[in-house]
């Protein structure tokens, strides 16, 4: 399957890049700094801007799948949807954040009070993203939120998987490592069962 990443070289995105290239799908990855892009081992490393939909539209065409791994804050929604349908592309997977997931509390975890400060621009602008998708009327879309905790760790390959909200493991904890999201965005990828959807990942 041939894969377009765009925002490649970022930490979720990086993990995204090698599992796919190990189940042995030809990926072109995409970003600002190509010496990143060029270590990650992908078949292709291109400078790309989602800021710029003409140009990236012509860098995704040919592709079966864009997975989107930049930050929702450095652009419109429209801007990235755009590209991907101007490209023929038929499928966006994006890799989303979990503030806009339901909290126990049934509202936004975004809006937990102990949600922090600092990372509520870019969960509005998740939030905005999906919202987008969810009126998309034509594109094949899935937006993967991870869990609350969303960092480094081990390939276990045993998760869970949810749909709005938030997953909590036996311990209180809600978290998933970047290695197994990976996984499971791939296996989304590969076989198709949240199409047009968001769903989630965590232990």
């Amino acid at each position: 399957m041939k894969i377009a990443v765009i925002g490649a070289a970022g930490n979720a995105a990086q993990r995204v890049v090698r599992e796919a290239v190990s189940r042995g799908h030809e990926i072109t990855a995409i970003g600002p700094t190509l010496d990143k892009l060029q270590a990650l081992g992908a078949a292709k490393a291109t400078l790309g801007d989602i800021t710029q939909p003409d140009d990236l539209a012509a860098k995704l065409a040919g592709h079966d799948v864009v997975i989107s791994a930049v930050r929702f804050v450095r652009y419109d929604p429209e801007t990235l949807v755009t590209a991907v349908k101007r490209s023929g592309t038929p499928r966006l997977v994006v890799i989303g954040g979990a503030g806009s997931l339901r909290s126990p509390a049934r509202s936004p975890v975004s809006e937990s009070s102990n949600f922090p400060e600092a990372a509520k621009p870019e969960a509005a602008a998740g939030a905005k993203m999906l919202e987008r998708l969810r009126a998309e009327p034509s594109l094949d879309w899935t937006f993967l939120s991870p869990s609350a905790a969303f960092t480094a760790g081990e390939r276990t390959g045993q998760f869970r998987l949810g749909t709005d909200d938030l997953l909590i493991s036996a311990e209180g904890k809600s978290h998933i490592s970047f290695e197994d999201y990976a996984i499971a965005l791939l296996d989304e990828v590969e076989t198709p069962k949240h199409s047009r959807q968001r769903f989630t990942v965590g232990y």
